[in-house]
């Protein structure tokens, strides 16, 4: 019988763990040499498919090894600076040593009894954070997986701040034809239906038009629906743009309803001087998504969600069964899991408060003011080409442009060729560009937040 957590076995585990930190220093510091990915060979594939769970273990070399042949290298390498189509892309070394420092000692970050110090950083972190977006003390929040699922929890949070059960069936939300397809798809996950969601139209610059968004509002009031929440958007997917948020809030106040931010993206615009001012009125919002794993260089999964009002999610989540009790710090705490739908969670916010302590929020601010000028740079360039077209401005560290020579007339035949544009590059290896639609026409969707492994 083979025995686990023995001293010999923990002792075949450091040998390769050295050995893993020496490759993996070594792998960022030549990443610009590298393809951004690497197809999966035909037999590597065949190997995998056919594997089974064995009954009895295997050595570990020959697993360690076979997990860095035949997985980890046929990643696509979003963390790439030739990686131009992913949004959550530019994680720091120093997020994975946070990563793996925390993994090792596996806090449950549910309570402050279970990992007390954890608790009081993410706390730290998050009141941090909320200083950033301008909310009040009685702010809170927590750290999840991702904009997704903060998104999702912010909005059960609006669900029982604004609607009686009875209510639920005529309320009606309010999102921009720019909004992420998260915010649809939580809603619909706590009993939304979809008729119940206006896809309100965006003006030339891609932002939510606030006249289309009251008229739709008040015609919702005549029918005998309950407009509920408006969800904004502080960088949007397709091209980094950003909804009035002060001519949102206002709508919001006057209607009763709640004003939800998607910031999973440009809400790190909060620690930059140049760009914050593009985010004013964000301060009056009751709830924000911000993932620290798209510009703040952490390694997946680091999401944040903040609410106004910290009640709001204690109202939605907070839950004491007796199985419980003795891990409570005291009555009057407000545990994470009485913020969220997590009951087992990771300290998730520890390795950005490494990679904070170390680079400071200057910084922080530099990478993705760098990021932001790599984008207009871009645009500029693009520009002076005479058969290149810009379709969306550089906002927040997004352009988006197409190839449309003058000799090619047919819209058909512009999107055939910048598709296979995109194709060609990104099965080449040599870097990732993809495709989005803006105004009915395929162009080119490049996110330059790809600056970290350049500065730290």
């Amino acid at each position: 019988m083979i025995h686990y957590n023995t001293k010999e076995h923990n002792e075949q585990i450091r040998v390769l763990m050295n050995e893993f930190t020496e490759q993996i220093v070594t792998f960022y510091n030549t990443l610009h040499r590298k393809p951004v990915g690497s197809p999966v060979e035909e037999n590597t594939w065949e190997h995998l498919e056919s594997q089974e769970i064995p009954r009895e273990g295997r050595p570990l070399e020959e697993v360690y090894s076979e997990m860095l042949e035949d997985i980890y290298a046929h990643v696509l390498l979003a963390q790439h600076p030739r990686s131009f189509s992913c949004v959550p892309s530019n994680a720091s070394l120093l997020s994975w040593m946070g990563d793996a420092m925390t993994a090792a000692y596996n806090p449950h970050a549910s309570c402050r009894t279970n990992a007390p110090a954890a608790d009081l950083v993410e706390k730290r972190l998050i009141r941090w954070m909320c200083d950033r977006a301008g909310y009040p003390e009685e702010a809170g929040g927590l750290f999840v997986s991702g904009g997704s699922m903060a998104n999702l929890t912010a909005l059960t949070a609006a669900r029982d701040a604004r609607l009686s059960f009875e209510e639920r069936s005529r309320a009606v939300v309010y999102v921009s034809d720019q909004t992420h397809v998260s915010a649809a798809k939580g809603l619909h996950i706590i009993g939304f239906d979809w008729s119940q969601v206006r896809m309100i139209p965006t003006d030339n610059r891609f932002r939510m038009d606030l006249k289309a968004l009251k008229t739709e509002v008040e015609k919702d009031r005549k029918e005998g629906k309950k407009p509920f929440a408006v969800i904004a958007s502080a960088g949007t997917t397709n091209t980094g743009s950003v909804d009035p948020m002060k001519g949102i809030a206002a709508i919001c106040r006057e209607y009763g309803m709640w004003m939800h931010v998607d910031g999973a993206f440009g809400a790190s615009a909060l620690l930059s001087e140049t760009y914050r001012p593009l985010l004013e009125g964000i301060e009056e919002s009751d709830s924000l998504s911000w993932d620290a794993h798209k510009w703040m260089m952490q390694t997946y999964s680091c999401s944040v969600v903040l609410v106004r009002d910290k009640s709001d999610l204690v109202r939605s989540f907070a839950a004491h069964p007796e199985y419980l009790k003795d891990a409570e710090s005291s009555e009057e705490q407000v545990e994470f899991w009485d913020l969220g739908p997590e009951l087992t969670r990771p300290a998730r916010g520890l390795k950005l408060w490494l990679t904070l302590q170390t680079v400071g929020s200057k910084g922080m601010e530099e990478v993705f003011d760098h990021g932001c000028a790599l984008a207009e740079l871009a645009e500029e360039r693009i520009r002076q080409e005479p058969e290149w077209e810009i379709m969306a401005p550089a906002s927040l560290g997004v352009v988006n442009f197409r190839y449309a020579p003058d000799c090619v007339q047919s819209e058909a035949e512009r999107d055939r060729m910048n598709q296979e544009i995109s194709y060609a590059i990104t099965e080449s290896g040599f870097a990732q560009v993809f495709t989005t639609i803006l105004g009915g026409m395929k162009c080119y969707n490049k996110v330059v937040t790809e600056v970290a492994n350049k500065i730290y």
